[in-house]
């Protein structure tokens, strides 16, 4: 039984590269809420986040960056290479990250929680969990991963993984293996399996959701509609793609699907990272009145992200619906610069998708934030 009285968790870890993101991605399709330790422990250490300054006092002023934040590759080569300034910049982290993660769980309606932490068995907080997940992939798959997704050296690659403890010792811990080395259905179908027995072992039974019949709606979509989706997006944009990829992007975000008397009209691809909703996605069949189908889809979108305590939405858009500026203030959305974006966790994350020049569609969608100054 978990810390968390009626919550059931599951804690999710894996050495680097075995897939533990698409894992948490996955249980979030089927409706659990994802926590990802690691991007707490980066905004842990933000300016005017709690641990900022104690790092800053611990490590000296050199490990800052021009705009005064903490340059996490600077901090990096001090403590990879001193096992005692890592014991040290955790003993400052964990709590911090212990208390988000212990807020995020009491504070969301969601029945389920996963939390994906690398050092999850280290910090003992598989202890509080229902079941530990494990995700497992042999060294050549890790290392080929690293090289093509990350775009290290072969000798960096295999350095990183290397410094972590044998994967043997994390899997001996596991109350569920996924093995994340083929092709992503059959992970999607050992992570489809392994949650229908834990909501039997609950006493609770599951299906997946079908769409109802006839008006307009709005559902999520599941993995096991890669294929319709493939044909949509075949249609709309007049260019092959494969359910295989539809299935490769599920493992980055979810998609919302418009319907009218059940015909599919309308996609939107959205992802929920450091409790920021990024759409990156929006595609509206032809003869379909684009700004209710829009209307839809954000509303929907945005009542999913507040669900999941994001703190803002995050729009980037195609060259067809930029000029649609009214429709987006109509809907809360004000146009900014990804560099004026005034709280730095937002700024991150519209800056790994735009330059810092290029404009996007912002809205605040709560005011109190996780991991403010103390």
């Amino acid at each position: 039984m978990s810390a968390w009285t009626g919550k059931t968790v599951i804690g999710l870890t894996g050495n680097i590269a075995t897939g533990k993101s698409v894992v948490r991605k996955m249980l979030e399709h089927l409706g659990a809420y994802g926590i990802d330790a690691d991007a707490l422990s980066h905004r842990a250490i933000a300016i005017g986040a709690p641990g900022y300054q104690p790092v800053v006092e611990t490590f000296g002023k050199w490990i800052l960056a021009p705009d005064g934040q903490i340059d996490r590759s600077k901090l990096a080569k001090i403590v990879f290479s001193d096992p005692v300034a890592l014991k040290k910049l955790e003993n400052i982290i964990h709590p911090l990250v212990r208390q988000a993660e212990d807020l995020l769980i009491r504070r969301t309606d969601k029945p389920v929680v996963v939390v994906e932490a690398i050092k999850l068995i280290e910090s003992g907080f598989d202890r509080l969990c229902d079941q530990v997940w494990v995700t497992y992939a042999p060294e050549d798959v890790q290392l080929r991963r690293l090289m093509t997704k990350r775009g290290m050296s072969r000798e960096a690659a295999l350095q990183r993984i290397l410094a972590q403890p044998p994967q043997e010792e994390k899997l001996q811990r596991a109350d569920v293996v996924i093995r994340n080395d083929r092709a992503l259905s059959e992970t999607w179908q050992q992570v489809l399996s392994a949650w229908k027995n834990l909501l039997l072992a609950k006493g609770v039974e599951w299906e997946e959701e079908k769409a109802a019949p006839g008006g307009i709606l709005v559902e999520r979509a599941k993995p096991s509609q890669a294929g319709e989706i493939a044909a949509f997006l075949q249609a709309v944009l007049g260019k092959n793609l494969s359910p295989n990829e539809v299935m490769e992007a599920f493992g980055e975000k979810a998609f919302l699907l418009l319907r009218r008397d059940g015909v599919l009209r309308g996609i939107l691809g959205w992802r929920v990272e450091n409790l920021i909703a990024r759409v990156d996605d929006v595609f509206i069949s032809d003869h379909t009145p684009l700004e209710e189908a829009v209307t839809l889809l954000i509303r929907e979108v945005e009542r999913a992200s507040k669900e999941l305590q994001c703190e803002a939405a995050l729009l980037f858009l195609a060259e067809e619906l930029k000029s649609q500026q009214e429709l987006w203030r109509k809907l809360g959305y004000q146009e900014i610069k990804a560099g004026n974006i005034g709280v730095r966790a937002w700024q991150e994350a519209a800056l790994e998708v735009v330059q810092a020049e290029d404009t996007l569609w912002l809205k605040r969608l709560r005011e109190d934030l996780v991991l403010k100054p103390v």
